[in-house]
């Protein structure tokens, strides 16, 4: 296998995703309006960068080639899904919580042992996974410390509690 001798700088972290959608005002609504991403730039209604603590942009919004446009449909290769992770456990109940407020569907939810997961669609069909990573120390290992993560259901009144014993 190529490059298994020269591993890439372990330091490298993916940047941001650039997604197309049907509807720049629609997709807003979720990212900004659900999810409490802010607008960092638009481009009148063609497209619009998102980030979350003023970094310049973590998820870029564009109708260029797919305005109107449907998802791909089942069966053809593409994105599975992109993943938000966020800083803490009460993070992520506190974005759930907003999900949930706003009616918005989950498709499931994980304990990968090494992080929490929560699994939904944006309104372009496209696969997103907010999930919070668990301290190293903590992360599963077998009898040799090689990783060992899982994909146990996740106890979701547990996760939301911690939302609600946090926000006293």
């Amino acid at each position: 296998m190529s490059g298994i001798n020269n591993p890439i700088d372990p330091g490298t972290r993916i940047g941001h995703v650039h997604l197309r959608v049907a509807d720049l005002d629609r997709a807003l609504a979720f990212y900004q309006g659900v999810l409490g991403f802010q607008i960092t730039q638009k481009l009148g209604h063609s497209a619009a960068f998102l980030s979350a603590g003023g970094y310049h942009h973590h998820i870029g919004l564009n109708t260029w080639q797919s305005r109107n446009g449907s998802p791909p449909p089942p069966g053809s290769t593409g994105l599975y899904h992109f993943a938000i992770l966020l800083p803490t456990r009460r993070a992520l109940a506190e974005t759930v919580q907003r999900l949930l407020q706003a009616g918005h569907p989950l498709d499931g939810a994980a304990d990968h042992g090494v992080s929490e997961a929560i699994y939904l669609r944006d309104p372009d069909q496209n696969g997103v996974e907010l999930y919070w990573d668990r301290p190293e120390e903590d992360w599963p290992r077998d009898e040799a410390g090689e990783l060992k993560m899982v994909t146990e259901p996740l106890d979701l009144a547990a996760l939301l509690a911690e939302f609600d014993y946090a926000s006293r």
